[in-house]
């Protein structure tokens, strides 16, 4: 995909999200490219994430200290865990999506996520105001369109119930995180400031 191409159908997402989900899971993409698919954009937000923490900012939400593998693995961790959860829940509503629906669905949400961070490190160095701004808009966004997502991802034909299997994934999510970060060693008072 060009550079062009790969705008194209990132502003197609902003506007058209349902369809841009149903052309991506009507690639049928093999378990080979989602796993490089997964790793690029782990790396990739890892990166973002630490140049914006090297240049002062905390917009990453990972703690200073880390290094790029750890704050690489917490990532894909958390990615994994996103799209474990949400299959779950989505099933748990009646809905049908298979756990590479949604995790072809995600990482490309997450290669959206590197953009907007990206474009929130360029215009940060204009304007903190105006990059508060465009970190808001990129969280409404998200919202937008993984409610979208989940509802082509399980066939719901009801946002409602989209809106029902992100709060479940999100609660199982955040219950999971509290066992497991702790036996990793992230604690709140290690995480206090960043997030």
């Amino acid at each position: 995909m060009t550079i062009s191409g790969f705008l194209r159908l990132a502003a197609q997402t902003l506007t058209a999200p349902q369809e841009v989900a149903r052309l991506l899971l009507a690639l049928n993409l093999p378990r080979e490219v989602l796993l490089t698919g997964f790793a690029l954009v782990v790396v990739l937000n890892a990166l973002l994430v630490g140049g914006m923490q090297a240049m002062g900012g905390t917009a990453g939400a990972m703690p200073l200290g880390f290094g790029p593998g750890v704050m690489a693995a917490l990532l894909a961790m958390m990615l994994a865990a996103t799209i474990f959860f949400m299959t779950w829940a989505g099933r748990v509503v009646g809905g049908t999506g298979r756990m590479q629906d949604v995790a072809v669905l995600l990482i490309w949400l997450q290669a959206l996520r590197a953009l907007a961070q990206l474009g929130v490190a360029l215009v940060a160095g204009l304007s903190g105001a105006l990059a508060a701004v465009l970190v808001m808009a990129a969280l409404v966004a998200g919202l937008w369109i993984v409610v979208n997502f989940l509802d082509v991802a399980h066939g719901l034909n009801s946002p409602l119930k989209a809106i029902l299997v992100l709060v479940l994934a999100t609660v199982g999510l955040m219950l999971a995180l509290t066992l497991l970060l702790p036996l990793l060693g992230i604690t709140p008072d290690r995480m206090a400031g960043y997030v």
